[in-house]
């Protein structure tokens, strides 16, 4: 029988939240702490080490009995924070989070920023406070909740890197680093994904893999005169464009690279129909269309596996075009965009890369110069199937903290960590949740953390260790 009293908790994590990790918070959003990818001077400019102090000195702070927390330092890397608490029985649990930012983007509505921490009743905008700053205050004060309940947990290790929005290139050479210190997990718990509403608690069960890189196609030497060269030179953004419809069908968005895809699995398609239920119009509903555009897919079900299981294209920058206001009549000698591929959560994402790019370089029209430069792959993730008490633990937490059941679903994006950690431990059970719910916009402008499930999200951490702790004396 749990010794932790769902009032109790509840109130623990209200006073903790609006007292101590709010504050906090809003301190974290100030500093723009931009993943190493998107500030490569990231240690001349001096944001990391702040936001690692930050982070550091408050989970320190924190009555959570035996907890050690040590800054670790690999030459050449990105720090991580490594926390342990000791905690009864044999076993261990890992738990994960980030602190590193993505980029501000443009776009913020007025009087909000992306550096500026804001609260709006439930909500406090900034960026990097749903994703993933929270991480690390939520898992430690779950650790203090159930302290001060004298509830039992298994021993624990919380690993807070600082380059996921890199695609994690420096945490494997941390976790081989760290392996004895971390151990064998029986448990994982990740708290850096999202959550079809805020509704109830929700299970990630896949998380799609990640194919990136830069296309950039050259003609000219120099610029020219646009019509003094057009219709004997041809464009080098139509040759681009012509390169990108061999791997995407421009009118209905189908990936043509048959490496990219990769067969749904039953269970997968039948979560995705539970949710859909729930979910309703709000699975596309969600997102700020313009009046009058639609939505891809057919029904919720089908956009729910759109967007977890199938492979897509987006193009997420562009450079060699000047901006509008400097849009002169020259024909440009060059035009490079930057990829980004979503795949399938069993797709191989080193092999889907490299048909990627020998896709795009082979026969290049007009004998352009065509390059395609990938970046590190990131591979997806496809959680193994829930051991009975976790699913039970699960189900408890939500219809405690919510009154309502948990549910399951795939979520798009793609944490590195995740197919690594699978590799490494193949015995071991997975909650991989977290509080980027509709509207939350991560890595878009007007994120926010949704405060009240940050808060039920606390105490369903607790009751999971809980519950862990209970079935493995």
């Amino acid at each position: 029988m749990s010794r932790i009293d769902p009032a109790a908790a509840r109130a623990f994590s209200e006073s903790t939240w609006e007292e101590s990790i709010l504050p906090a918070l809003e301190r974290y959003i100030a500093i723009p702490n931009r993943s190493p990818s998107f500030d490569p001077q990231w240690r001349e400019h001096g944001h990391m080490e702040p936001a690692v102090a930050l982070v550091a000195d408050w989970c320190r702070a924190r009555a959570v009995p035996g907890l050690a927390l040590e800054v670790v330092r690999l030459p050449n890397r990105t720090p991580l924070l490594f926390m342990e608490i000791p905690g009864a029985g044999a076993e261990t649990v890992l738990i994960y989070g980030h602190l590193d930012k993505q980029p501000e983007m443009a776009g913020w509505s007025e009087g909000l920023g992306p550096w500026t921490p804001v609260r709006r009743g439930e909500r406090l905008y900034g960026r990097g406070g749903a994703d993933d700053g929270y991480s690390a205050f939520a898992a430690v004060s779950a650790l203090e909740l159930l302290a001060r309940a004298q509830a039992r947990h298994a021993r624990c290790v919380v690993l807070i890197e600082a380059c996921e929005e890199s695609g994690s290139p420096d945490l494997p050479a941390y976790v081989d680093h760290l392996a004895a210190r971390i151990g064998q997990p029986s448990l994982v718990i990740a708290l850096d994904s999202g959550c079809g509403s805020y509704d109830q608690l929700w299970g990630t069960t896949s998380l799609r893999g990640l194919a990136t890189g830069v296309l950039r196609v050259e003609i000219l030497q120099e610029g020219v005169h646009s019509g003094d060269a057009r219709g004997i030179v041809p464009s080098s953004f139509r040759i681009l464009r012509e390169l990108l419809s061999r791997i995407e069908d421009e009118r209905s968005g189908e990936i043509r690279v048959p490496e990219l895809h990769a067969k749904i699995p039953p269970d997968r398609i039948a979560q995705a129909e539970v949710a859909a239920q729930v979910l309703g119009e709000s699975v596309s509903g969600r997102f700020p269309f313009v009046p009058g555009a639609r939505p891809m897919g057919g029904d919720p079900a089908q956009r729910i596996l759109a967007r977890t299981w199938k492979p897509t294209l987006s193009i997420t920058g562009i450079d060699g075009v000047p901006p509008l206001v400097s849009a002169g009549n020259v024909l440009r000698p060059y035009t490079a965009a930057k990829l980004s591929l979503r795949l399938p959560p069993t797709a191989d994402a080193a092999r889907a890369t490299a048909a990627v790019r020998r896709v795009l370089e082979a026969d290049p029209p007009h004998g352009a110069r065509v390059r395609f430069e990938p970046e590190l792959p990131g591979p997806g993730w496809n959680a193994p199937a829930f051991a009975p008490w976790l699913e039970r633990a699960m189900a408890d937490a939500s219809q405690t903290h919510w009154g309502k059941p948990a549910l399951f679903m795939g979520e798009g994006g793609t944490i590195p960590f995740m197919g690594m950690l699978g590799e490494k431990f193949p015995n071991a059970q997975f909650l991989i949740t977290g509080v980027l719910g509709p509207g939350a916009n991560a890595h878009g402008p007007n994120e926010f953390l949704h405060i009240p499930t940050a808060k039920r999200l606390t105490c369903a951490v607790a009751h999971v260790l809980e519950a862990h702790a209970e079935t493995k004396p």
